[in-house]
């Protein structure tokens, strides 16, 4: 999932990429949050997530 939050995206369209719920994908969400590798912007009525600069660093750390 981390790897999709390149650009903002909101829930639900995270949600159908995926092809899981939203409420499970909230759940990750959250906890990517609360680790500080997402941001989050509310837009209207939807909330926007997108990978923090420590979640851009992660993603860049080539696999061993």
């Amino acid at each position: 999932m981390l790897g999709l939050l390149e650009e903002p995206s909101p829930t639900v369209e995270l949600a159908r990429r995926l092809r899981v719920t939203p409420s499970a994908v909230s759940q990750h969400l959250r906890v990517l949050y609360g680790t500080g590798l997402v941001t989050r912007v509310r837009d209207g009525r939807h909330v926007l997530y997108r990978r923090s600069p420590l979640g851009d660093r992660l993603v860049a750390v080539p696999a061993s």
